[in-house]
């Protein structure tokens, strides 16, 4: 198996949820982590919350300018990466319910920053001898629940870039695959942080760290073994 001590990891969207959760699993693996978000007070809340070697980078993966200075933060915190975990995300409403600026912004963070990250990712990965990019999606790529049209064009977008670039990178030693998670306690739910553990606990919503005990499950296989894919539900998932 991949041991993850010292491994060089860049988590995206690690303020809160998923994220956050994956910050505090891959820092008590030993990992060397940095991580982002667009707020400085939640960053360091969790970044704190993490312990380990976690460093936090307040910046905006929407635009050119903070991936470049996310990736300059990488250079010179990790001295390059080994892992990139991609979970930066927005929920959206229906497209007919949003101003074109907001909707583009969603593409922006959910799906455009996921390929300028990738991008940058490969060209120090291969000059290293190889490495593993690792995708957040989402079952609504499966499902199409109504509300979700936006939301499920990024998430969608994620998972055929992700099966596309593993034939195109596979011979440079360097992994792809991809989280599809079901409902999960994150700031997207639209309800009380009551009502979300009442949820939980009716197997109806997922805790984040059962995603991020996953996602340690994928970057912990033998390099000879990669998980293309990994759909993960509660037991009551709604399906429409």
């Amino acid at each position: 198996m991949t041991d993850l001590v010292n491994k060089r990891i860049l988590v995206t969207g690690g303020t809160s949820g998923i994220g956050r959760a994956t910050l505090t699993a891959l820092a008590a693996a030993g990992a060397r982590v940095v991580t982002c978000g667009r707020h400085g007070d939640t960053l360091d809340a969790a970044v704190e919350a993490a312990g380990g070697d976690v460093t936090g980078i307040a910046l905006d993966v929407a635009t050119g300018e903070g991936v470049d200075a996310l990736f300059a933060a990488v250079d010179d915190r990790l001295g390059g990466i080994d892992m990139l975990v991609a979970c930066a995300a927005l929920g959206a409403d229906p497209i007919f319910e949003m101003d074109d600026p907001d909707w583009r912004y969603v593409l922006d963070v959910n799906l455009a920053a996921y390929l300028a990250c990738a991008k940058r990712a490969i060209a120090r990965m291969e000059a290293a001898g190889g490495g593993h990019l690792l995708f957040v999606g989402s079952i609504s790529t499966e499902i199409k629940a109504v509300g979700e049209s936006v939301y499920a064009a990024t998430k969608a977008g994620i998972q055929a870039f992700a099966e596309t670039l593993r034939k195109e990178i596979a011979d440079r030693n360097i992994k792809v695959s991809v989280i599809q998670p079901g409902s999960v306690d994150t700031e997207m739910q639209q309800c009380s942080p009551a009502e979300k553990r009442a949820a939980i606990d009716a197997g109806e919503m997922l805790d984040p760290a059962e995603i991020a005990e996953a996602i340690l499950f994928v970057l912990t296989r033998s390099a000879k073994c990669d998980i293309v894919n990994l759909r993960i539900e509660p037991l009551l998932q709604k399906t429409s």
